[in-house]
């Protein structure tokens, strides 16, 4: 994969007629929203192919659970979908919060809200450590201790987690988190568990340590600027889809566990 600031998908996605659009009720709020959501008249959604669980492919064909979630939402607004792939969630956080997107697909985080209002999760995957084999770090307390690094990507749900939950040891930053770990011989590497199970399994110098230090709650979301309305229709949207059976058939079409679906969001 490339280190370009974006890379887009071969063509937009030609819309086929709106479907039905949650709370917009009548055509007027319809039209509303689409102009709202999709100012263009293309609905931009930015792509993370840097996290293999939610997205998987090139920039020319990218798959998995949020660029089907952003065709579905483009389904229903009416509007074709043009999605803007990167290889970093930081990357696709200041796409879209810099006006490039208009929808991105990140993990829920209190560094991200001042920008992203998030719809509740529709999936939640785990953030855990690897350590060296013959290392004493057992529990993710363990890791927590004066003298540890542990590796993590730049700008990812789990580096903005362990800036703030820290209090001894030290985060370094890097491309990869499992990475900067291994080429600077750190004490620990921060990642999400699907994609570090299958290095540890490659890797026999080193394990996991099985225990989680986070839930990574991944949402759909928008700019805070964007209307009430809009927001509402994108939170009923990601319901209704994991209830009927939507996220659980994407997750199974891109060979993922559909046991990552989060609970139905709390009603209050």
């Amino acid at each position: 994969m490339t280190d370009a600031d974006a890379a887009h998908a071969a063509a937009p996605d030609a819309p086929t007629g709106p479907r039905t659009a949650g709370t917009a009720g009548t055509a007027a709020a319809h039209a509303a929203l689409v102009a709202d959501l999709a100012p263009t008249g293309t609905l931009r959604a930015s792509v993370n192919l840097g996290n293999p669980v939610l997205a998987q492919g090139t920039p020319d064909a990218p798959a998995g659970i949020t660029v089907d979630l952003a065709r579905e939402i483009g389904a229903r607004l009416g509007v074709p979908v043009e999605l803007l792939c990167f290889d970093a969630a930081r990357k696709s956080y200041e796409a879209m919060a810099t006006g490039r997107a208009d929808l991105c697909f990140l993990a829920v985080d209190p560094a991200r809200e001042a920008e992203v209002a998030f719809t509740a999760p529709y999936v939640v995957i785990e953030g855990v450590y690897a350590v060296p084999r013959d290392s004493a770090l057992r529990t993710p307390e363990d890791v927590d201790a004066p003298g540890v690094r542990v590796g993590v990507k730049a700008g990812s749900a789990y580096d903005l987690h362990l800036t703030r939950a820290l209090r001894h040891a030290t985060p370094v930053r890097g491309a990869e988190g499992v990475d900067v770990f291994v080429e600077q011989g750190l004490e620990a590497g921060a990642g999400i568990r699907q994609p570090m199970t299958a290095y540890v399994a490659a890797h026999p110098e080193l394990r996991l340590i099985e225990e989680r230090f986070m839930e990574i709650r991944q949402a759909v979301g928008t700019t805070v600027a964007r209307a009430p309305e809009t927001v509402a229709f994108l939170r009923a949207t990601v319901e209704e889809l994991k209830a009927n059976g939507f996220v659980a058939d994407a997750l199974r079409r891109s060979g993922r566990s559909p046991e990552l679906i989060a609970p139905p969001a709390d009603p209050s």
